[in-house]
């Protein structure tokens, strides 16, 4: 009773004193200069009137605040955080991501809103922990082994699995959402790859296993800490162990708990069957296990990659086979390009073939320009430092690099920077032969899979995987969705689309199976 006394106490002053500095910033707001296209900002609490009034638009905001901006940055001020440096520009995000990469970790503030999580893994420390375990997976990733391993399991889960959940669709005219089931599936292979266990998500008369309840719990509450109006309120709440952050505690508890099972299960099987484990086929966890890491930091290095790997292409591939129902076009140019490189059933889908699918790449990467899985990312400068563009950087600032706004930069994709055109990505036809081929983009206009030294390793995999499902479909059925509204992206740790994609499915009867 008394701390609820003493905060309904503090919680009247804090509306009274914020109420009065309203009444006082009103004159002083109508004397700020007006070339100025950061928010408006006051001293004490920054700009938690315009935060506020635009928390549910977080996205839009900043993208409109940065495209009146002349160098494509904005600086925000928020009450209980440190200045924020938000930028679209691609000479900034070059210089933040690769020319002075030593300045820009992490840092502590955006490891510590996810570190309950993902604790050491690989996308939450800096140093020599993340220099450590990045060598390990350079090396791993770009075996022949894994990505043979990874193109198998591809076959097995869509042969035996997803193309089924369609066609029982299909078959009891049933409308599916496309999104969750998208979602299952990637759990599974992620599970697969990274753990070496098989979950089986997409049986959908099955129940959601908690595991995947508690990551889906664990993401959307971390996430929603660096969101936060007030930056000081998820810490204050983590401390008194209450609210959403009760509930995190206890989805990071479930999550962590299942996974330290499955690595200390697989380090057994090792122990007793030495010969038949010690293979190069093998899964991530297996690879991890062998090259002699400990049981914590292995458990969160693989929750590192189930992060990354599960929602990153599951929302890619639900965007993209959104925008292909509005451009049925472009459908046809991927079941084109499907027929062609497998020689109307000749061939299979091998990782050759998948390489050779640019098109499909180009449709890929123009769905992701325009909703990319991450909708931003932050470092944090170790010392004061000036961005290209003039921007001054102080000690411990966060600067933001925001691939949905720069997706949507007039400056950098021209006047038709709101349209869905794969072409974009493709050389002029006729340029080198009639095979399509991709243009060169730099990798700093295009930040969807981070770039410089901490580029996303598993990048070509991710392409692979999302190839192989939009091809096995789109020759087999036609996906069309319910609704005719637009769809609302919801960014979180990865972006998903609000409501999930409910559709219905045809079979194709045309194509060749």
């Amino acid at each position: 009773m008394f701390f609820f006394l003493l905060f309904s106490s503090l919680g009247i002053l804090l509306f009274f004193f914020l109420y009065l500095l309203v009444l006082e910033f009103r004159y002083f707001k109508s004397k700020q200069p007006s070339s100025t296209h950061s928010p408006p900002s006051y001293p004490f609490i920054g700009c938690l009137f315009s935060f506020y009034r635009n928390r549910y638009r977080l996205l839009d905001w900043y993208t409109d605040l940065l495209s009146q901006s002349p160098s494509q940055t904005i600086v925000v001020n928020r009450l209980g955080a440190r200045r924020t440096v938000v930028t679209a520009n691609p000479a900034n995000v070059e210089h933040v991501l690769k020319a002075n990469f030593n300045n820009f970790p992490k840092g502590k503030p955006f490891t510590e809103i996810l570190g309950d999580l993902l604790g050491c893994g690989i996308f939450n420390v800096d140093g020599e922990s993340w220099s450590i375990q990045r060598k390990f997976a350079s090396h791993e990733f770009s075996t022949k082994s894994l990505r043979d391993f990874v193109v198998k399991t591809l076959q097995g889960e869509v042969e035996n699995r997803l193309i089924p959940v369609l066609e029982e669709a299909v078959k009891r005219e049933k409308i599916l959402d496309l999104q969750e089931v998208l979602r299952r599936f990637a759990f599974d292979i992620v599970c697969k790859v990274s753990l070496g266990t098989d979950p089986c998500c997409l049986d959908l008369s099955r129940p959601v296993p908690p595991l995947v309840k508690a990551f889906d719990i664990a993401s959307e509450i971390s996430a929603k800490r660096g969101m936060a109006p007030v930056f000081l309120v998820w810490k204050i709440k983590r401390a008194l162990n209450i609210g959403s952050e009760n509930k995190l505690k206890e989805a990071v508890e479930l999550v962590r708990g299942c996974v330290l099972d499955i690595v200390r299960n697989k380090r057994r099987d090792l122990e007793e069957n030495n010969e038949k484990e010690r293979s190069d086929g093998g899964d991530l966890l297996t690879r991890l296990l062998l090259a002699g890491h400990n049981e914590e930091l292995v458990r969160d290095m693989a929750i590192s990659f189930i992060i990354a790997g599960r929602d990153t292409t599951s929302a890619a591939m639900t965007w993209l086979f959104w925008l292909l129902s509005e451009h049925q076009n472009a459908e046809s140019l991927i079941m084109k390009e499907v027929a062609s490189l497998l020689h109307d059933g000749e061939k299979q889908l091998d990782y050759q073939v998948l390489k050779e699918m640019n098109f499909m790449k180009a449709c890929l990467c123009e769905s992701m320009r325009l909703y990319p899985p991450v909708a931003w990312d932050s470092k944090h400068a170790v010392n004061d430092d000036v961005l290209p563009d003039g921007t001054q950087v102080w000690k411990g600032d966060r600067v933001t690099y925001f691939p949905y706004g720069m997706g949507r930069m007039e400056e950098l994709w021209g006047k038709d920077h709101l349209e869905f055109k794969p072409e974009r990505w493709l050389e002029e036809p006729g340029a080198r032969g009639e095979r399509m081929v991709m243009k060169g983009v730099i990798p700093y206009k295009f930040p969807v899979f981070q770039a410089g030294p901490r580029v996303c390793l598993g990048k070509e995999m991710a392409f692979i995987q999302m190839k192989y499902v939009v091809a096995s479909v789109i020759s087999r059925f036609e996906i069309r969705p319910v609704c005719e509204d637009r769809p609302v992206f919801v960014p979180l740790l990865t972006a998903h689309m609000a409501g999930g994609f409910k559709v219905v499915v045809r079979k194709r009867f045309s194509s060749k199976q």
